[in-house]
């Protein structure tokens, strides 16, 4: 397999979350070399976003399996880049380096898991294994998640070949994250004429803004960010309705309930106005717990006999390996390739490491 043609021709077909015909593209490519290496390939329709490919390989009936249970490979297909992001943005190498939308995060982690297949396969399999690609990590992975979480379920081992940290490092750890949404109601009137028959809903807002983020507990590793806040219509007319969209972030599974009772018990403070808040938490954390522990040391004495010496790292960020830990299914994210700059036009790989991370890949199939 030429590990670099397949990266190019991944990247070069651009696929944001939110085109379905687009992701479908890439997934016709990702069935194609599936089935190059006598993949079995189920492909399940969706109708809100791309559909999702699994292809299952089979060790040969003269291959012993080393325990009970497989190995899967989670990857994802779309990318956070509109349509047309390529003509400013065009796939290169330059510098030991692979720039392009979508290298990083993660059509090279694709291009891993398929390389990283065929080189298994040529020594054996130590275990079947399933290669998930979904359409809407991007966005939430609302459609792919009982996917995702039905598929760890029937595994003895899951590898997420999301972007490694830049130094190499793999994620052992990685935060929890939701949003919750709040919306402020006040009374409209003539900011001249009728200001005191009014109720502002941005002032009863800004209280709310300061009584979010003071939930903020940073030696917990529990963050909230007001990030995006609307209201009113004209300067003139006392405004209605505000809105807020809050980030929240936590490290500690406990934090998660402790977020959902304070933001229900949320209150106005302003006579006349109204709020209500919605949202929760979508991925929750995956700590660097006693299975974490186990599942890393094993991964780094098979990479010490390639010469690899790994290092744990983690996040603050999400991936679908946040579904996976809290099945108590043994899981390692950030697999892939080591980078910089993803989501932004700066994004690329080091193009090393592309090769390196399908070696330790196919070293781990052969011998889990």
């Amino acid at each position: 397999m030429d590990q670099k043609s397949l990266l190019r021709k991944l990247v070069e077909t651009e696929s944001p979350s939110s085109d379905k015909g687009a992701v479908n593209r890439v997934a016709a490519i990702v069935v194609e070399e599936a089935r190059k290496l006598g993949a079995q390939v189920e492909v399940v329709p969706n109708q809100e976003t791309g559909d999702h490919i699994i292809a299952r390989f089979s060790p040969s009936p003269l291959e012993r399996g080393q325990g009970d249970g497989g190995i899967l490979l989670l990857c994802h297909m779309d990318t956070v880049f509109p349509i047309g992001t390529l003509a400013k943005m065009p796939y290169r190498e330059a510098d030991g380096k692979i720039f392009g939308p979508g290298t990083l995060d993660m059509k090279s982690g694709i291009a891993i898991s398929l390389a990283a297949i065929e080189e298994a396969q040529q020594s054996g399999l130590s275990r079947p294994v399933t290669l998930l690609c979904t359409s809407d990590e991007e966005i939430g992975s609302h459609t792919s998640r009982g996917l995702i979480e039905r598929l760890a379920k029937e595994s003895a081992m899951v590898f997420v070949l999301e972007s490694a940290l830049v130094d190499g490092s793999l994620k052992t750890w990685r935060k929890g994250g939701g949003e919750f949404w709040v919306k402020a109601h006040g009374r409209a009137a003539h900011a001249g004429g009728d200001h005191e028959k009014g109720r502002n809903a941005i002032e009863e807002m800004a209280h709310q803004v300061l009584a979010i983020q003071k939930m903020t507990d940073y030696s917990k590793g529990t963050t909230l960010n007001v990030g995006v806040i609307r209201g009113g219509t004209v300067s003139n007319v006392v405004p209605d309705e505000a809105s807020i969209e809050v980030d929240f972030r936590i490290l500690q599974p406990d934090e998660w309930p402790r977020l959902e009772r304070e933001m229900s018990a949320l209150k106005p403070l302003l006579d006349g106005t109204s709020i209500e808040v919605t949202g929760g938490l979508n991925r929750g954390p995956m700590p660097f717990d006693d299975t974490m522990k186990k599942t890393f040391e094993k991964v780094k004495s098979i990479a010490a006999k390639l010469g690899l010496d790994l290092k744990a790292g983690g996040s603050g960020g999400v991936s679908d390996a946040n579904f996976v830990a809290p099945l108590g299914i043994p899981v390692i994210d950030g697999m892939g390739t080591i980078g910089e700059g993803y989501h932004s036009e700066r994004e690329y790989l080091f193009a090393d490491s592309l090769s390196e991370r399908s070696k330790l890949l196919a070293a781990l199939l052969r011998e889990w």
